[in-house]
């Protein structure tokens, strides 16, 4: 029997099946896996008994995707949801959002939710500006209001999607706003720090209407690019990208686009948006303390033998080694000097 995981909790994993959800433990020998099973992941059922909704989960699945954090597998499709104001857009975290889609081949959407606030045509305008030509999906929705759900709905079916963006952006209202009846709870965001509050604890996979399925996760606004060199952050720009294939590659093959010469980004500065170069920067600064860490992070380890005439002998360890005798009276004898 398949199925899918759609919660874990407590070492229970839930799977839903053909024949219903069955609260199933895994197999000892899944247990000294590498990589975690996850939620998401499709697996094959050992059922206890005809009638139990009890079983063993044997078997884990090749995966279509999969991402780390927080972890989640064979996603279709990620919509980063941002609050136009309450709080304020942060568009930081918004491309550090993004740069995390295009790093894992995923397929991203722009959710600019709470679009029912007056007074915020400027900041609308310069969304636009800076994303639509970059290609990217931009769907403005208003949980409150009802506004954009339709087109919301749309962008679900028949996928499996996942929900991305800081607390308190409305994430949880957006699926209220699609089933009522789960009834997620939701917080009003802190008027003293105008950041939200976490209100899901866990990742668990939503099934809505039109056989659409949505993974509700909690903030993770943790997101560092600490894993990777920093000469590969600027492929995760589609603008510096498309810079270098339109202008050509930059003069050192290993230019990270920050004051070097002969740097085609530099060189053409009007073709990036302010606050994407910015965002880039910071990218690349937390880049660079990965390198640093792998660059000089090494240890050294000291030989377990050594070579005495022509042998091969074991070393004894420092720990082990007992001081010898004549030391013994050198120390002795330079303590009653003294």
């Amino acid at each position: 029997m398949k199925g899918q995981i759609f919660k874990i909790h407590s070492d229970f994993y839930y799977v839903n099946t053909a024949q219903g959800e069955y609260e199933c433990k895994i197999r000892d020998v899944l247990k000294k896996r590498k990589d975690a099973i996850v939620v998401g992941d499709f697996v094959e059922l050992e059922q206890l008994n005809e009638n139990s909704k009890q079983a063993f989960v044997s078997k884990v699945l090749p995966r279509e995707s999969y991402i780390p954090r927080p972890k989640v597998a064979n996603i279709n499709q990620v919509i980063i949801v941002s609050a136009i104001k309450e709080p304020d857009l942060d568009f930081e975290q918004l491309n550090r959002y993004l740069a995390f889609c295009e790093y894992y081949d995923l397929h991203p959407v722009l959710c600019f939710n709470k679009n029912d606030l007056e007074g915020e045509e400027e900041i609308i305008a310069k969304i636009k500006d800076i994303y639509v030509p970059l290609n990217y999906n931009i769907i403005f929705t208003s949980a409150l209001e009802g506004n954009g759900i339709d087109e919301f709905k749309k962008l679900l079916q028949n996928k499996i999607t996942v929900l991305c963006g800081s607390s308190g952006v409305g994430k949880s209202s957006l699926i209220n706003a699609i089933r009522p009846d789960l009834n997620l709870k939701t917080k009003q965001v802190s008027e003293k720090t105008e950041r939200g509050t976490h209100t899901t604890r866990h990742c668990e996979i939503i099934t809505l209407e039109n056989e659409s399925r949505i993974v509700d996760t909690p903030g993770f606004s943790q997101l560092k690019f600490d894993f990777l060199m920093p000469a590969q952050v600027g492929l995760l720009f589609r603008e510096i990208v498309k810079i270098q294939n339109e202008y050509g590659a930059c003069k050192f093959s290993d230019c990270i686009h920050e004051h070097e010469t002969g740097c085609q980004i530099i060189e053409h500065p009007e073709l990036i948006d302010k606050t994407r170069y910015e965002s880039y920067l910071q990218f690349v600064k937390e880049a660079k303390e990965y390198k640093k860490q792998v660059t000089y992070g090494g240890k050294k380890t000291e030989s377990r033998s050594k070579i005495v005439h022509n042998k091969e002998i074991t070393k004894i360890s420092s720990k082990k080694r007992q001081i010898s005798r004549r030391k013994s009276n050198q120390e002795i004898d330079k303590e009653i000097h003294e």
